[in-house]
Formats: C-alpha cells, structure tokens, sequence
C-alpha cells in the first residue's frame, strides 16, 4: 500500500492512507496524508478478540467519517480490511481492491487456495481437484452469508458473487504473472507485478569470502521458536558457502545462536541491497519475500510455516524459481540437502534471472497507479485516493 500510495503521490495526487499508528512517519515521509486505522484484536489475544466481521462494523464507523472529510475520487484498499471498502460505497466512492500476494480466488481444476499442491499436469488431476469444489463453494457461500448480514447492518444491499470483498471494478494482484497459473481472468482484474516497499536500512557487513552468498531471511510473524534460523545455521556450518542471517528484531528463544565461521547473524538487513548478490534465499515463503528474491534475480528455498506460504511455495516450485522444503522434513541435514541442490540447478537461477528482467521492465506500482487512475477519472475528477 505504501508503495501504491508513495507513486500516487509522485504523480501528483492527494493521498491519504489510513494503517496502524506504527506506520505513520513512513506514510508522511512518502508524501501521504496519514490516518489512524482502529486497531481492533481479531486473532487470539489475551483480552477478548472481536470476531472479523465485529471488527469490520465497528472499524467501518471509524473509517467513514475520516473518509468522508478527505473526500476522495476512489478508495483502494487490502484484501484483508475490508472496512475502507464498505465506507467507501456507503460514501458513493468507487472502490478498488489490492491483492499483495497471488490471486487467492480458485479456478475450474485448480487445488484449492493454500493447500500448497502444485497445478495439475494431467486431466486426470484437474478432475480430481474439482471434485473439492463443492465444499470449497459452500465454505465460499457461508462466507458470502456473513458478509452480507455485516452489510445488512451497515444498511448496504447484500452481494451476490461468492468473493464478495473483491471489487468487480478494480483489482490490483500485486504478483508476477510468471507465478498465477494459466486461467481465464474476471474483468477489471490485472496482475500488475509486485508491489514493494521495504523500511530503510543501511548497509551491513557480509560474510568473508567468494562462496555463493545464502540468506537467511525468516518471516517476521510466524516460527516463534526461529526453527528454519536455527536449522540453516546449524545444517550450514561446514558447506561451501557464505550465510547472511537475520533475526528480523525476533528474539530467540533456548538460548544463545551458535554461528558457524562462515555466517554472520544480523538483527535487520536491508533486501533490497543484499539479495542482488545472494545465491539464494531461505525463508518461510511469505509473498514479499519470494517477491523481492525474484525481482533481484535470486532463487529461493522455501520452507511454509503456516497461512498462504504452502501456496507461494508451490508457485515458487511450479515457476521452477526455486524449491520447497516441507515444514514438518525441517531439521539441518534437508536444509543443507535442500540449498546444495538449488545451488547445484544452475535453471533456478536462470529462471530467476527472467523475473527479475520482466521486474525491470514492468514496475507493479506504477501499472497499479496508472489503473487506479483510470477508475478516478472515469468516475469523477482523479484527484484524491
């Protein structure tokens, strides 16, 4: 979203994005208005947890009116939040959707989202994932059920297309093409490339050397033991190879880190300076991640923890741009088998290289922007987002 709103804003617009109060000094200094999103608990806490579709009545009343007063020509929000959404079309403001990772909606003979199977290579494999349409429609309709009784509440018409928080006017799916599996798309929807934006970093030192450069580069939500950091280091220690690490400001539990003479263990690293001369990635196999890897020409090792992982893992896998390790084989001996092989497949690498050059000569948030304008002055003056 910041890199959406950040490009918007080159271009000349007033832009406004409502994120959590964490985020405020980035969003100022990359020329947006900032306002505060109400950040109610949904998953698990300690207190009491709002269930989602709570959350999104009582966000919604706070967002409306922070909407209404800056007034603008359409509203694009995530996937996830779906209050800016219903805010702006109780507001009469065209609405755009995001998608920060590949597309999530099924398509006839496609395994179902997230469960980390690759796209078929036989009709007899379409078959069988079509036989779990079925289910995986009525678990769609009974979301469909709950999402309209949420806009019945907010005095809005209910929807009749079972991924009814996607807008049939706009949708942005900020991946590479190279990993959506081949199907017919819904009108206004566009696969426009990554969309990315990192914290600004400086520099940090790199491992002696002139062995292939591996990173380390764990998710910064999920593996609160630091397993697949524990497990790269320790199955890493004597190969051929340097290894960057990082903890991503994560503590560690069980004690101190051992790290190997030929790895350094940092707490924050900038990927955009460092991944242009890595070898490879290891990560959990969330969407930015693989993103930012395969825009900077690098292979990745992916090994899913939990959410949408298994799927970006089984893209990355079936784009040939990299392996998967499966959560449960995790330990340091496949880890060392698992990055011997990438390393060894010189195609990883190559394919790689073809993304970051389609990166190069397609820039995601600027194809986003340029959209995202379209939808403003069709509808009115294509000023505000």
């Amino acid at each position: 979203m910041i890199a959406l709103g950040s490009r918007l804003a080159q271009r000349g617009h007033a832009v406004a994005l409502e994120t959590w109060s964490r985020w405020r000094s980035h969003v100022v200094d990359a020329g947006m208005e900032f306002f505060a999103a109400p950040e109610h608990p949904v998953f698990p806490t300690h207190g009491r947890p709002l269930q989602p579709y709570e959350a999104v009545v009582r966000a919604t009343s706070v967002t409306r009116p922070a909407l209404a007063s800056f007034g603008p020509d359409v509203v694009v929000h995530d996937i996830l939040t779906l209050a800016p959404a219903l805010a702006g079309e109780l507001e009469g403001v065209p609405v755009a959707t995001l998608v920060p990772h590949v597309y999530p909606v099924g398509f006839s003979g496609f395994p179902p989202y997230a469960f980390g199977a690759r796209f078929p290579r036989t009709g007899v494999g379409r078959f069988l994932w079509r036989l779990l349409e079925r289910p995986v429609e009525a678990g769609l309709r009974r979301g469909r059920a709950e999402l309209n009784e949420t806009r019945a509440r907010l005095g809005l018409a209910p929807v009749e297309r079972l991924h009814g928080g996607l807008s049939p006017l706009l949708c942005l799916v900020g991946a590479f093409p190279q990993l959506e599996y081949p199907r017919v798309w819904p009108p206004g929807t566009h696969v426009v490339g990554p969309l990315m934006w990192e914290i600004p970093f400086g520099d940090v030192e790199l491992p002696g050397g002139s062995e292939p450069l591996v990173l380390v580069a764990p998710s910064t939500a999920q593996d609160p033991e630091q397993r697949l950091l524990r497990a790269a280091l320790a199955g890493l220690a004597d190969a051929p190879v340097r290894v960057l690490a990082t903890t991503n400001r994560k503590p560690v539990p069980g004690g101190p880190v051992h790290v190997p003479a030929n790895a350094r263990l940092v707490e924050w690293v900038s990927y955009s300076r460092v991944m242009p001369s890595c070898a490879l990635v290891i990560c959990h196999g969330g969407h930015g991640t693989v993103a930012r890897a395969l825009a900077c020409g690098c292979p990745v090792l992916a090994v899913p923890h939990s959410g949408d992982m298994a799927e970006n893992a089984a893209r990355v896998d079936w784009a040939s741009v990299g392996l998967r390790l499966p959560w449960r084989l995790l330990s340091p001996v496949t880890v060392r088998l698992a990055v011997l092989r990438a390393l060894q497949d010189t195609s990883l690498a190559l394919r790689a290289g073809e993304l970051a050059s389609w990166a190069a000569r397609h820039d995601g948030a600027d194809r986003a922007a340029a959209l995202v304008e379209e939808l403003a002055t069709s509808s009115r003056r294509g000023a505000r987002v």
